[in-house]
C-alpha cells in the first residue's frame, strides 16, 4: 500500500473514531485533510522515465505543482525555499521513517446493553444535554463510556461557568467563575492514569483539566502521552500547542515520529512567530496533501505574517473561488484587505460571510474590519463585541477592538481590551504594542516604553515596533536621542519598508552634530527614494543637507551635482538652489564671499 493510501485509510478511520467520541472539530480537520490527498497517478510505462527525471531535478513544472488549484502561474505557486521543490511522491519529510499507530480499543461495546447505553448518551450529548448524557453512562466501566461520561461532565461544568459569568459580570466582564467539575474529574482521571485504565482520549481530557487548573507542566506530559498513543486527534495537538509558549518547551517534547507531528510543528512554528520555518513545513506537506485547503490557508497565513501581502492575497482569493462558503481563516484575509485598504474586496467578503454564517466569530470580525475601514468605529466595536460573546477567547477580536477604542480616544476601554488579549496569549505582540501606543497617547512615556520593549522582544524583526519605541525616546518628555538612534538603527536593519528609520537617523545625527553619519544616512535615504521613484520634502531635505555638507568638506563637484538636482523643483527650493550654486562657484574659485545663503533664506 502506498504512503498516500496509508494516510487516506488512517484518516478515514480517524474521522469515524473522532466523530464517535464527539470530537467534531478534530473529525472535521481530518476530513478536510483526507480530501486533500493527491490521488495516485495511473502508471504509464511510456512516461515513467520522464516522470523520474522530473522528480529528481527541481524545475519550473515541479514548482508550479506546489499548489495545484492555482493555474494562473502566480508567483506564490513557484515560491520554493533553498532546499528546492519537495518530492511530491515521497512522504512529507523525505527519508523519514514514520511510526505506525494502533487503532484504539473500543471495548467491544458496539452491540448489547452497553452499546445501547452509549448510543443513548451520545444522542443526549449531541443535543447538548450533558448531564443527562453523563447520567446515562453511570456504572459503565468501558474506556469509551468513561471518556464520554467525563467529557459530558466537563462540558456541563463549562456551560454552567459561562452562565455564571454572564449572570455576575455580563458576557464580556471579568469573573472568578470556575468549572465546578474540575476537582472531581481530576481525581477520577488521575487514578485511571495511575492504574493504566485510561485511553488516549481520556488522557486528552485529563490534559485539558490540568491546563484549566494551572498545572501546565503535567498537562504537557499528559497531552504528549495522548498524541503518542493516538496521533490523529488534532484537538489534542491544538491543546498541546497552546502550552508550548517557547521554543525551548517545543524542542523538549518527547514526541514519536508520526506524520501528524509535521502538522503540529508547522502550526507551532506559526504560533511562535517562526514563519519561515512554518512555511517550509507546509510546503513540504503539500507533497502529499496537494489539494488541502487547510494547508493552503496556512501557507497564505504565513505569507501574511511575513508581510508578503500580495502572495497571501492570491492564495486567499483562490481559496474563496474553490470553497465560496469557507469562513475558517477568512478573518486573516480580512486583516490583509484592511492593511491594503481594498475597500471593495473587503465589502464583498463581509457580505459573503454574512450570508454564509453571520454568527461565527470570524464572520463578526470580518464585518467589524469592514466598518473600521469605512471609519465607522462604533459599529466596528459592536461587531467585535458580538464576536467575543460567541468566543470569549478570540484573541484577534480583543486586540482589534482595542485598536478601535484608540481611534475613538477611549483609552480606558482600549487598555482593558489589550490586557484581555495579553491574558489570553502573553505572546501577542500586537496587544503589547497597542498598550504602548495607548500610554503614549496618555502622555506616560515610561509606561509606553515598557510595553514597546515587550512587543519588540516578541517580534524583533518588525521595524514598526522599533520605530514606535524610537519615537517614544525622541519625544519631548524624554529626549533620549542616543537610545532613539539605537532603535532606528534596529528598524533600518529590519526591512523598514516605509523608510522612516533612515530619514530619522539622518536628522538625529545632524541635530547631534555628527555630520559624517548624517550624510551617510541621507545618502542611503536618497538612494532608497530614487529606487522607489519617490519625491517629496524628505528628498529636498536630504539634497539641501548634502549640498552644505559637501561644500563644507570642499567636495565642490559632488555638492554641485546635488545642487543641480534641486533646480528641478519649483518654489523656494529653486531659489535656494541658485543661491547655493552661486556660493559654490565663489568658494571653488577661492575668493571670499558674503554668506549668500543667509540672505537667500
Amino acid at each position: 500500500m502506498t504512503s498516500k493510501e496509508t494516510y487516506r485509510c488512517e484518516l478515514r478511520a480517524a474521522i469515524r473514531q473522532l466523530g464517535d467520541r464527539c470530537l467534531y472539530s478534530a473529525a472535521k480537520w481530518a476530513a478536510e485533510l483526507v480530501v486533500g490527498i493527491e490521488p495516485d497517478a495511473p502508471p504509464s510505462s511510456s512516461s515513467s522515465a520522464a516522470s523520474a527525471s522530473s522528480r529528481a531535478t527541481p524545475s519550473t513544472s515541479s514548482a508550479s505543482r506546489l499548489l495545484p488549484h492555482h493555474r494562473d502561474g502566480s508567483s506564490f505557486r513557484r515560491r520554493l525555499r533553498s532546499g528546492g521543490a519537495p518530492d511530491v511522491t515521497a512522504t512529507p519529510v523525505a527519508g523519514v521513517s514514520y511510526v505506525s499507530t494502533p487503532i484504539p480499543d473500543d471495548d467491544g461495546i458496539d452491540g448489547g446493553g452497553a452499546g445501547d447505553c452509549y448510543l443513548l448518551a451520545k444522542s443526549y450529548f449531541d443535543c447538548r444535554e450533558y448531564r443527562r448524557a453523563a447520567h446515562a453512562l453511570r456504572g459503565q466501566a468501558g474506556r469509551k463510556h468513561v471518556f464520554l461520561r467525563c467529557y459530558a461532565l466537563y462540558m456541563a461544568g463549562e456551560k454552567r461557568k459561562e452562565e455564571e459569568m454572564i449572570e455576575l459580570e455580563g458576557s464580556l466582564g471579568k469573573s472568578d467563575a470556575v468549572n465546578g467539575e474540575l476537582a472531581s474529574l481530576e481525581r477520577e482521571l488521575s487514578k485511571l492514569r495511575r492504574t493504566g485504565a485510561i485511553d488516549s482520549f481520556g488522557l486528552y481530557l485529563y490534559g485539558i483539566i490540568l491546563r484549566d487548573k494551572g498545572c501546565e507542566n503535567l498537562a504537557i506530559n499528559v497531552l504528549v502521552e495522548s498524541v503518542n498513543s493516538y496521533p490523529w486527534n488534532w484537538s489534542a495537538w491544538s491543546e498541546l500547542q497552546s502550552l508550548c509558549t517557547t521554543t525551548e518547551i517545543l524542542n523538549n517534547l518527547n514526541l514519536k515520529n508520526h506524520w501528524m507531528k509535521d502538522f503540529f510543528l508547522a502550526s507551532a512554528y506559526q504560533e511562535l512567530k517562526m514563519h519561515e520555518e512554518a512555511l517550509k513545513r507546509y510546503e513540504c506537506l503539500m507533497g502529499i496533501f496537494r489539494f488541502s485547503d487547510y494547508i493552503q490557508a496556512q501557507i497564505a497565513t504565513a505569507h501574511y505574517n511575513l508581510r508578503e501581502l500580495d502572495e497571501a492575497e492570491v492564495i486567499f482569493e483562490e481559496l474563496l473561488r474553490t470553497d465560496p462558503y469557507r469562513v475558517d481563516s477568512m478573518d486573516i484575509y480580512s486583516n490583509l484587505l484592511y492593511a491594503k485598504e481594498c475597500f471593495s474586496a473587503l465589502s464583498f467578503l463581509a457580505h459573503r460571510v454574512f450570508l454564509t454564517d453571520k454568527y461565527r466569530p470570524e464572520s463578526c470580525c470580518i464585518i467589524a474590519n469592514y466598518y473600521s475601514l469605512k471609519g465607522q468605529h462604533e459599529k466596528s466595536v459592536l461587531y467585535f463585541r458580538r464576536a467575543l460573546k460567541l468566543n470569549r477567547k478570540y484573541l484577534s477580536a480583543w486586540t482589534l477592538m482595542g485598536h478601535e477604542y484608540v481611534e475613538m480616544k477611549n483609552t480606558p476601554a482600549a487598555i482593558d481590551a489589550y490586557r484581555r488579549a495579553v491574558d489570553i496569549n502573553p505572546r501577542d505582540y500586537r496587544a503589547w504594542y497597542g498598550l504602548g501606543q495607548t500610554y503614549e497617547m496618555m502622555g506616560m512615556p515610561f509606561y509606553a516604553l515598557y510595553y514597546f520593549r515587550k512587543s519588540s522582544y516578541l517580534q524583533p524583526n518588525d521595524a514598526r515596533l522599533w520605530i514606535a519605541m524610537a519615537q517614544c525616546y525622541e519625544s519631548a518628555p524624554l529626549q533620549m536621542l542616543d537610545e532613539a538612534i539605537k532603535c532606528y538603527t534596529r528598524a533600518a536593519n529590519s526591512n523598514d519598508r516605509e523608510g522612516i528609520a533612515l530619514h530619522q537617523l539622518a536628522k538625529l545625527h545632524s541635530v547631534l552634530g555628527h555630520s559624517e553619519r548624517a550624510a551617510f544616512y541621507y545618502k542611503k535615504d536618497l538612494e532608497r527614494m530614487e529606487a522607489e521613484e519617490r519625491q517629496g520634502p524628505n528628498m529636498i531635505e536630504a539634497l539641501l543637507f548634502l549640498v552644505r555638507h559637501c561644500k563644507a568638506e570642499k567636495r565642490f563637484e559632488e555638492a554641485e551635482i546635488y545642487c543641480t538636482r534641486l533646480l528641478d523643483y519649483t518654489g523656494p527650493e529653486r531659489e535656494t538652489a541658485r543661491s547655493l550654486l552661486r556660493g559654490l562657484k565663489t568658494a571653488e574659485s577661492g575668493f571670499p564671499s558674503m554668506d549668500i545663503e543667509h540672505f537667500a533664506s
